[in-house]
């Protein structure tokens, strides 16, 4: 509808596609993390995922702003690694000094976001993932506030 729009109007814009944004009060990390804590099994079907740290997502929304076109340019904003679902729960949880309850295994397939372009116009995200790990473990190991807004990102059904 924002392509059809601009094309009739000449109406600059830019499809800004974000997933999983990390904050200290919710994101996949959060929930992980949180899982861990809890004791509650953490399902590792969605074997993979991108991470971004929420004021890096921010960043790159506001710097977007320069690169609005008429038809509207698509951007994928994300963490550019590629991250096991698998690898994250075992630094989190040795980060918590707790093991994780791994269930599941990886499917052949995983949501993931192909962030080439935001990374050429952009660069790096600030915050690396390694930083954003040692935060919400911290965040989560002295019980601060949660939003209470799991991701879902283990869901593979599209039904939430």
């Amino acid at each position: 509808m924002f392509q059809h729009y601009s094309k009739i109007h000449g109406t600059p814009g830019v499809l800004f596609r974000l997933n999983y944004a990390i904050d200290l009060r919710y994101g996949v990390l959060h929930d992980i993390a949180r899982n861990i804590l809890d004791g509650k099994p953490i399902d590792i079907s969605m074997g993979h995922v991108n991470v971004i740290w929420q004021g890096d997502a921010c960043s790159q929304a506001l710097r977007c702003l320069a690169h609005c076109s008429s038809p509207p340019m698509p951007i994928n904003v994300s963490g550019p690694e590629i991250l096991s679902v698998r690898w994250l729960a075992r630094e989190l949880g040795e980060r918590l000094g707790m093991e994780p309850n791994i269930v599941g295994e990886e499917a052949d397939r995983s949501w993931l976001t192909n962030t080439a372009r935001a990374v050429q116009l952009f660069g790096y995200p600030k915050v690396p993932v390694m930083t954003m790990m040692d935060w919400v473990a911290d965040w989560i190991s002295a019980g601060r506030r949660s939003l209470g807004k799991p991701t879902k990102f283990e869901v593979r059904s599209g039904s939430y």
